[in-house]
């Protein structure tokens, strides 16, 4: 842990602790080291082999004299004004979200299910507000997809409309340069006719779903209902991919369909495409693009927008695209009201680029 003393705060400056090293979490936490006005005082890992490692060494920096921790007494020790909580989906737990916040501890987070307070389990929501009540802090959840690309983004382009008729997010992204191989091992390669997609369309149903409303009930055209989709392509012939070949004829891309109904109709659609290969067999030729979004909106000012990802080394920014969201929110939400606050509580995102 960091050698200042617990409460210790230079002016203007924020002191921020990590929750979570991976694909992700590891390149926030080089930011908060790099970054002019935060100073690091914990991370937090669940891997035992990380424990006792200095923050720089789990991050490829120089060392940092922060060294990582796998209890919560040791973060709430270092007295962080603000922690980036972002560990995987089933290690979350909200009994520990309410320890940070209650200790005085913010938390900006980039798990999904508060992106929209209302839609939290109202027991859930109570102990979460009446912790940052104690805490005199808030709770933040934001990220690249969902987040920018189904909330800021659109909050922009839709300030042009005086009517819309339909917004529609198309995602696309290579995972060859992921550097997660359990989620690829467990996404591709399989026999698409062994593969029940309901449990996972299930899933980002909800993800995304959470952004959806708060984007609708921002715009004061609320959503009906959420549904999901998802259908998988298979590879027209073998993809390596590290020391693994995705056999031709098995799984190499995932198509989702997320979809915000109005009125019957379908109002707010995002499309997530993840692939492994552009070249698919017959049903999916033409259907993928290069790693970007493509957002088209319909309205009485329309707009067809195409935004690529243009880094030849896309495998060491890809991680950024997550976390800087996170790292450059941690000001905001230090400084808000105390309460779960969404997109739509915060004033406008200035990245501090010093």
């Amino acid at each position: 842990m960091s050698d200042h003393q617990p409460g210790w705060k230079p002016p203007g400056r924020y002191r921020v602790a990590q929750w979570a090293t991976g694909h992700t979490g590891a390149h926030a936490l080089r930011c908060i080291i790099e970054h002019p006005r935060y100073d690091l005082v914990g991370v937090y890992v669940y891997a035992d082999a990380k424990v006792g490692r200095d923050a720089g060494e789990l991050c490829g920096m120089e060392p940092t004299g922060v060294r990582a921790t796998g209890s919560i007494e040791d973060i709430l020790a270092a007295s962080p004004d603000c922690v980036l909580y972002m560990p995987v989906l089933k290690a979350v737990r909200i009994d520990e979200i309410c320890q940070l916040l209650e200790s005085g501890a913010n938390v900006v987070t980039s798990v999904t299910d508060f992106h929209y307070p209302a839609g939290l389990d109202r027991d859930v929501r109570q102990r979460i507000q009446a912790a940052c009540e104690r805490g005199g802090t808030s709770l933040h959840a934001t990220g690249s997809s969902p987040g920018w690309i189904t909330e800021i983004f659109p909050l922009a382009v839709t300030a042009l409309q005086r009517r819309l008729d339909r917004l529609t997010i198309e995602e696309f992204a290579d995972m060859t340069t992921r550097n997660s191989p359990e989620l690829l091992s467990q996404m591709f390669g399989q026999d698409p006719a062994a593969m029940d997609l309901t449990r996972v369309a299930a899933g980002l149903g909800e993800d995304f779903g959470t952004s959806l409303r708060q984007l609708a009930d921002g715009l004061s055209v609320p959503l009906d209902e959420v549904t999901a989709t998802g259908t998988v392509g298979t590879a027209a012939k073998p993809v390596k991919v590290g020391t693994t070949t995705v056999e031709a004829g098995s799984v190499a891309a995932w198509r989702f369909e997320v979809t915000g109904w109005r009125d019957g109709k379908p109002f707010m659609v995002v499309r997530p495409t993840w692939y492994l290969t552009q070249d698919l067999e017959e049903d999916w030729k033409g259907q993928v693009r290069d790693t970007g979004w493509h957002v088209v909106v319909e309205g009485d000012a329309p707009l067809d927008i195409d935004i690529r990802v243009t880094s030849e080394n896309y495998a060491a920014v890809s991680p950024g695209y997550s976390a800087h969201i996170v790292v450059n929110a941690v000001p905001l939400v230090c400084e808000a009201p105390p309460g779960i606050r969404t997109t739509l509580d915060l004033p406008r995102m200035v990245a501090d680029l010093a």
